[in-house]
């Protein structure tokens, strides 16, 4: 489904994109954690708890980071066996029914929940309670409200285009597709 783009996400989009790009090169640095991490432990028999807060921070941020990238490119997961079937037209109405009755209000939920949760644990200096582990559990923290705030650009930006598909885009002349089918 092509859906046109709006004034919104010609700005949010380019900014998904980049932070998409950006966050995409945490997965490489995970495996050289994972890697370094593994033959620490079989070759030289030494564990480091920091190594392995470091892979699932690294894989927290990936994943928090990469939620709206998602979004944004309609790369995210769904039931294709039935949505593959249904027309344009019909897909852009789940689409709209799902962001506004799920997304937005899930968004809502984890950033009202999140900051708090973020903004305690910055007061606290909260750090691993693992002999070693790393300090400042905050930052990893503060991925929650982060990759949310990302995720509800993206779900506006998605919503706007579905809009915008739905209610002002003129169908195309028969044979071009380009429009609503």
């Amino acid at each position: 489904m092509n859906l046109p783009s709006t004034g919104f996400s010609r700005i949010v989009d380019p900014w998904l994109e980049r932070i998409g790009r950006g966050a995409s090169w945490l997965w490489l640095a995970l495996l050289v954690v994972i890697v370094l991490n593994v033959v620490l432990r079989y070759a030289f028999a030494e564990g480091r708890i920091e190594f392995e807060e470091i892979q699932w921070h690294i894989y927290a941020t990936g994943f928090l980071l990469g939620l709206g990238y998602a979004l944004k490119d309609d790369v995210h997961i769904r039931v294709d066996v039935l949505h593959e079937r249904f027309s344009p037209t019909l897909k852009a109405w789940l689409e709209l029914y799902g962001i506004l009755l799920l997304l937005l209000p899930f968004i809502a939920v984890m950033l009202i929940f999140a900051v708090p949760f973020v903004a305690a644990s910055y007061a606290l200096g909260e750090v691993s309670v693992s002999p070693g582990g790393l300090p400042y559990r905050w930052a990893m923290k503060a991925m929650l409200p982060l990759g949310f705030a990302l995720l509800l650009l993206a779900a506006l930006s998605r919503l706007t285009r579905v809009w915008t598909y739905l209610f002002r885009s003129p169908p195309a002349p028969e044979g071009e597709g380009h429009g609503r089918e």
